[in-house]
């Protein structure tokens, strides 16, 4: 302005050759003598081309038509120039370098349009027809850099929206082959990590783009000291934003890597096979990737399944831990019972572990468990990588918790088996009266109890359709059914995690089976075990301390013992206590078929039904 005339004192064939030069300026991003750009307020990346308002009506038209192509340049331009820095990532990166590539061509477009126009032989209405083919693709990059910038995408997101573009740009075919080639340039790196972690089982992701985050805080020695870990879930997990052509093949690709990485941990540097058809350059039509990813996972899980069964021998220590904590072979633990029975008697605070565990060695050493490979790791801690995997802090937990069970009803067994000894001590002295009858009756019951429950713990009974209850044979343990089925599922697993879910369901069953995830049921247990307790400790100490004299080997009528025990009357049938209605509904639930299987057979086995005793 003020420097020269405006553009309407022209005749308009001059006007048409300014415009048209304007114009070609315009197309790169240059201001023209009569054209301008101005940004638009209330749009973050509005930018518009203005023309002088004396220009002839028609040229404004042709210029206006033209300039979205010029304000796309612009904004492509831009994004290429900021998306190439090293904070952008390596899709913006690609995605960048495959925009300059673009603009490269278009810029040699306008320099032939120039060319033509110098030659004289480039009017306004030929200068808009030749960019009509560049004005849907322009018009299309336009829009995803918009929406990239303004959310600031990256890495999977960028993808995604490069593919969402292109399917909704169907009906034009080259802007979406276009798009579709701005994808797969973009996918390049982010297949470079893709194939770091599917094959190596590493996350080389310095800008933080891939889908799966890694929590470096959580450790895999937490396995074993944490009941709550989450290494196995959570130190690598999916991200929101998964490709969407991947978005099918996530976990595979998740838990193929977490496999190389378990391997990596352990010391072995293993790497999936790479041949020239199994590289991942991008994701195609015909869906090759899949298949690489899918032999990556195949052979990862492979790999490590022989590892932790073979090299580390995962069978054999179940059975281990099956032989000492689930009393598989119960006769170290009658032997350890015997040698530490002084110390196992003490307070808890008086108690020394040190001894005890060095009794416990030598019951392992002098039983069958000394044939046993594993048996020197039943300490306070048992397990090594990988197999704390499977056998974990929480599984240790529930191992425990059901050897506790079992230890428990062995020692009240043992107590009223002491009580029962000093019955039959007292019997051979001749007693009179009926008091310690009386009590040898419910010591006997008492042990028909424990002894009820242990054979339900240890041999279950099957019931064979057509037969009573004293027909069957009871020849299964509770826990050696759910043992051979986890056994049996075992020898058929396909990957770690399959290993991991057969064991948790067999730690499960066992523990619910054992009553242990019932708390009403085990609360009266609990209660009948301590009675029997209390009654073995007094029923010992009574008879031991009212024998009036060895060398009489006589009871007398006047001896505390019997002064206890004068209240106690043997009932008839007629004389037992009436079941209320609540008692009597409970055991016709279990006995019937409305009960689990395993509580209708513990109750037949308690009550005694249809069994002559």
């Amino acid at each position: 302005p003020g420097l020269e005339q405006a553009i309407g004192c022209y005749h308009a064939s001059v006007q048409e050759l300014i415009v048209i030069d304007d114009i070609l300026s315009a197309l790169v991003g240059i201001e023209g003598r009569y054209t301008s750009i101005k940004r638009v307020r209330g749009k973050e990346y509005g930018i518009a081309f203005v023309v002088d308002a004396s220009m002839d009506l028609a040229l404004q038209e042709l210029a206006k038509r033209i300039f979205p192509l010029c304000e796309s340049y612009l904004l492509v331009n831009q994004f290429v120039e900021s998306r190439s820095q090293f904070k952008s990532g390596l899709v913006n990166h690609a995605f960048a370098a495959a925009l300059r590539a673009l603009l490269l061509d278009y810029q040699a477009m306008v320099a032939q349009l120039e060319h033509q126009f110098r030659l004289g032989r480039l009017s306004i209405q030929g200068l808009w027809f030749y960019c009509q083919p560049m004005m849907g693709s322009m018009q299309a990059l336009s829009i995803v850099i918009k929406k990239t910038s303004s959310n600031n995408f990256v890495g999977s997101a960028v993808l995604n929206l490069l593919q969402s573009q292109a399917r909704a740009m169907a009906g034009d075919h080259v802007v979406r082959s276009l798009l579709e080639k701005m994808a797969h340039s973009a996918s390049y790196a982010y297949f470079g990590i893709l194939e770091r972690w599917l094959y190596e089982g590493v996350i080389d992701d310095p800008h933080g783009e891939f889908f799966i985050a890694e929590n470096k805080s959580l450790q895999k020695e937490s396995l074993t000291q944490d009941y709550d870990a989450k290494y196995w879930q959570q130190r690598y997990s999916l991200k929101d934003d998964v490709p969407s052509f991947l978005a099918n093949a996530a976990e595979t690709i998740l838990t193929t890597g977490k496999y190389l990485n378990v391997m990596r941990e352990c010391g072995h540097s293993i790497q999936v096979p790479i041949s020239e058809n199994s590289k991942l350059m991008s994701f195609e039509s015909n869906h090759h990737y899949l298949e690489c990813i899918k032999a990556a996972y195949d052979f990862a899980s492979g790999e490590l399944l022989n590892l932790i069964k073979d090299k580390y021998d995962l069978m054999r220590k179940l059975r281990s831990i099956k032989h000492y904590l689930l009393l598989d072979q119960g006769d170290f633990l009658v032997h350890f019972m015997d040698i530490a029975r002084d110390e196992l008697a003490k307070r808890p605070h008086e108690i020394s572990v040190e001894k005890l565990q060095s009794l416990l060695d030598l019951a392992l050493r002098t039983t069958a468990a000394a044939a046993d490979p594993c048996n020197e790791d039943l300490t306070c801690c048992v397990v090594q990588w990988p197999l704390s995997l499977v056998i974990s802090r929480k599984a240790l937990t529930k191992y425990q918790l059901i050897f506790r069970f079992l230890f428990h009803c062995k020692h009240v067994n043992r107590q009223l088996c002491g009580a029962w000894q000093v019955h039959q001590g007292v019997r051979a002295l001749d007693m009179q009266g009926i008091a310690i009858s009386v009590s040898s009756l419910l010591c006997r019951n008492m042990l028909k109890f424990i002894n009820s429950v242990l054979h339900y713990l240890t041999f279950e009974a099957v019931l064979t359709e057509g037969k009573n209850i004293e027909d069957s044979e009871y020849t299964i343990k509770v826990l050696e059914p759910n043992w051979h089925v986890m056994h049996n599922r075992l020898q058929t697993a396909k990957s770690i995690d399959e290993v991991i879910q057969y064991h948790d369901f067999f730690l499960e069953k066992c523990l619910r089976e054992c009553l242990l995830l019932s708390p009403v049921l085990l609360k009266k247990m609990e209660k009948l075990k301590y009675i029997c307790l209390q009654y073995a400790t007094a029923t010992q100490w009574l008879i031991a301390s009212s024998v009036d004299s060895p060398k009489t080997g006589t009871l007398s009528d006047a001896s505390p013992v019997v002064e206890k025990f004068k209240d106690l009357k043997l009932r008839n049938r007629s004389q037992k206590q009436k079941l209320t209605t609540g008692d009597a509904k409970a055991i016709e639930s279990i006995l019937s078929a409305r009960a689990e299987p395993y509580l209708t057979h513990l109750a037949q086995l308690i009550l005694g039904v249809g069994r002559d005793r």
